[in-house]
């Protein structure tokens, strides 16, 4: 434990660390002897079958978008290189698209991660390089050259050591009450841009609520509501329009419906009577099955629609939770529960979590866990944002990795202390990341041959759509 050794004991085995992986070897990309399309297939092993051209053709538009599925691909990779030795709960999956707006359940406004599918034990840096690779994959996506690449990545790496620097003085107790607000990143903005974006930005989450998605998801007839199908991207398990192929033994038969009783009793003993009490005041209208992001696409998703007295509305999405791809490449102790495991890593990193996360088990062995749909969420819009903006967005990203390693790990004192002035890791990981980005176009390259030669088959949601059209 932390608390058995002096900040100056913790501070020399953060110095030390850096004979174990000293910060200029952050600049290698790792064992890129592989096959990414094996990688991926393997990866696509026990989804939805009809869904993983799906998640293939989302993947295929760009190579940032293939980057933002392939986490497997990265996670083999830094398995090749060295790390710190500094290893606790991490995302796992750090990219760009990961980190977004939502509300706490004080109905305030904040800024963190939002993805944990991934989360598992790991070093610290796996978490920043897959964050600055994304901005150099990004960034030459958006056309920008080195010039602006570096700058982002320079932005992002020293503002999570200045963060980690100042959480190293913190104490425990005020460190685990971080938060990160629109208010703060109003004060901390740094142009006038910035700061029109973070207004226009909380203005639109006010308006991402349940009641928006009611009218924009579901029908009502006789007092009751329906989800509408959408195909492929929501339709109902069991109707005319379900993509579940030979997993129809989760069609709306009594066995089935008994079996989801049972995982969602299972769910709600994993929550706090309050919060158990509370959903009881709401009665289930219906399910659907719901096709989320690029990467998960072909896991199982569900949604419950669930109406209160009053006529309102409250979602909650029930997600499949498979192994993460950190803890396929790096050994450590971990939960058993895949759920469980996303639910514990989620409420250790976000400074403030979902009233409703919870775990269950389901059908055929699967993990799920549980989480509201929308609550006041917002994420970047990368291709309407200048150079100078995405520069800003880099540092909230690095505050915000740092402020979640901080809590995670309670190693601040360590890591800051291994980042020293944070110049050495700034230069590696701007050769990290640049080397990587050229990776990332070699691999998508090999996947899109495989797509045009049909070793894989990627389809477009409207392709998919043009299906149930009549």
């Amino acid at each position: 434990m932390a608390g058995t050794q002096t900040l100056a004991e913790r501070q020399a085995a953060g110095r030390q660390a850096r004979e174990r992986a000293k910060r200029s070897q952050h600049a290698e990309i790792g064992n890129t002897e592989r096959d990414p399309v094996e990688l991926l297939r393997a990866n696509s092993a026990g989804r939805v079958e009809a869904l993983v051209p799906l998640r293939y053709g989302r993947m295929s538009l760009s190579p940032f978008t293939f980057y933002r599925g392939s986490a497997i691909i990265q996670a083999h990779d830094l398995a090749g290189t060295v790390n710190s030795g500094i290893a606790f709960p991490i995302c796992g999956d750090a990219h760009l698209m990961n980190f977004g707006g939502f509300a706490t359940p004080e109905r305030q406004l904040v800024f963190d991660l939002n993805d944990f599918d991934e989360v598992a034990n790991g070093p610290w840096e796996w978490d920043l390089k897959r964050l600055v690779a994304s901005f150099a994959i990004a960034g030459e996506h958006m056309g920008l050259g080195r010039g602006p690449i570096g700058e982002f990545v320079w932005a992002a790496v020293h503002e999570y050591t200045e963060r980690m620097r100042e959480y190293s003085e913190y104490s425990t107790l005020d460190l685990w009450h971080e938060i990160i607000s629109f208010e703060r990143m109003m004060e901390t903005a740094a142009t006038d841009e910035g700061r029109a974006l973070i207004a226009k930005t909380s203005k639109k989450a006010t308006t991402r609520t349940h009641e928006s998605v009611l009218a924009k998801m579901a029908t009502q007839r006789d007092g009751r509501w329906t989800i509408q199908d959408a195909p492929p991207a929501l339709f109902h398990p069991t109707g005319p329009n379900s993509l579940l192929g030979k997993d129809k033994n989760w069609s709306d038969t009594e066995a089935w419906k008994g079996k989801l009783a049972a995982a969602f009793d299972e769910y709600l003993s994993t929550l706090s009577t309050d919060r158990r009490m509370l959903i009881d005041q709401y009665e289930l209208h219906d399910i659907a099955f719901k096709v989320v992001g690029v990467g998960s696409v072909g896991t199982f998703c569900l949604v419950m629609l669930f109406v209160d007295g009053h006529g309102k509305p409250l979602f909650l999405q029930v997600k499949e939770a498979r192994g993460s791809v950190i803890a396929r490449y790096y050994e450590a102790p971990g939960l058993e529960h895949q759920g469980q495991r996303v639910v514990v890593g989620q409420r250790l990193l976000q400074a403030a979590s979902d009233s409703f996360l919870g775990w269950t088990s389901g059908p055929a062995g699967r993990n799920f866990y549980f989480r509201q749909l929308r609550d006041m969420k917002v994420s970047v819009e990368l291709e309407r944002m200048s150079s100078t903006v995405l520069q800003g967005y880099a540092r909230l990203c690095g505050w915000a990795l740092a402020r979640a390693h901080a809590k995670a790990g309670g190693k601040a004192v360590e890591i800051a202390a291994y980042l020293g002035s944070g110049e050495r890791l700034a230069e590696a990981l701007t050769e990290y990341s640049l080397g990587y980005a050229a990776q990332n176009e070699t691999d998508y390259k090999a996947f899109m041959d495989a797509c045009r030669s049909g070793k894989l088959e990627a389809r477009s949601d409207e392709d998919m759509a043009a299906d149930f059209r009549v």
